[in-house]
This record gives structure tokens, sequence and C-alpha cells, in this order.
């Protein structure tokens, strides 16, 4: 079984990502965001949890009425470079609300994970070829951020006595 981050410390991953034209097994699964929307229905009546991978090139506010029915929404970097999960973070936790997990997928290294959590992010699936333990410690690399954020929404300047 993989093991991804989750609340800062390492666990075993009990979430399968699913194919769209694979069966469904039971147990919790992540499907992509055209299943969802296809099998909607069908997939709620397993009666197990339920994640959708949201492609950074979608809309967040597509997915807004089902988040209360989904324990997880899986938002993807095709690449380090490309930035836009960060943005559909903030929009989940921010406008929408949203308490669910928010897990980081694919081109997902450590360099990254302290913005990502800030972001709103609480978990990550890291590339296979990265260190889960070297990863840990990316979060204490900082110990104070300037800009307000989904973690600390008051600039420090506000917080300073």
């Amino acid at each position: 079984m993989r093991s991804v981050i989750k609340h800062r410390r390492i666990v075993e991953d009990r979430w399968q990502h699913l194919a769209d034209g694979a069966d469904l097994p039971a147990g919790p699964i992540i499907v992509s965001l055209a299943r969802w929307q296809r099998e909607r229905k069908t997939l709620l009546e397993r009666g197990d949890p339920i994640g959708v991978r949201l492609p950074n090139t979608a809309d967040v506010a597509d997915l807004a009425r089902d988040l209360p029915v989904l324990a997880v929404v899986a938002l993807e970097f095709p690449k380090f470079a490309d930035g836009r999960a960060y943005s559909q973070a903030r929009l989940l936790r921010e406008r929408h609300g949203y308490r669910g997990e928010i897990r980081a997928v694919g081109d997902v290294l450590r360099d990254q994970l302290f913005f990502m959590a800030r972001c709103g992010f609480d978990a990550f699936e890291l590339r296979p070829d990265r260190s889960l333990e070297d990863a840990l410690a990316a979060f204490e690399e900082f110990t104070e951020s300037y800009q307000p954020a989904v973690d600390q929404p008051l600039p420090l300047y506000r917080r300073a006595r």
C-alpha cells in the first residue's frame, strides 16, 4: 500500500485512484471529474467515501454543489511549474467553505509543500521518486509567514504586538 503525507504525518493511503473505465471496487475511491459527472448517482449509491480528481483547467465552481458529499478533492499538478491548483485550493476553502481533504496529486515536490499547505492543501501524494520523510521537513523550514493565507488569515503586521 502506498503512503501519503496527511496533516503533516506520513500515513497509509486507503484511497484508490480509479480509471474511467474500471469496475467499481469496495472502499474509498477517487474518480475523474468526467466520471463523477457521468456516474454521480451510481457512485453515491455505493455508500463508500468518494473523491473527485479535478484537472487544474477546471472551474471549481462546477463542483461546488457536490462538495458536501465529497470526502476528497484531488487537485492535479501536471508539472511542477503549473500552479493553477494553488488557486483552486484557495477557492475551495475560502469561497466554497470546503472542509474535506484537499489532496495535491501529480508532479508534487518537497519545495512546494509549505506553500500548498498555506493555500489549503492538507494531503500530498509526492512523486514516486521522492522521499516522504525528507518532504516532512518542508513544513518546518519557515516559522512565520508575512502574507495572509488559508492557514493564517491575518498578515504578520496584524499579528505582531
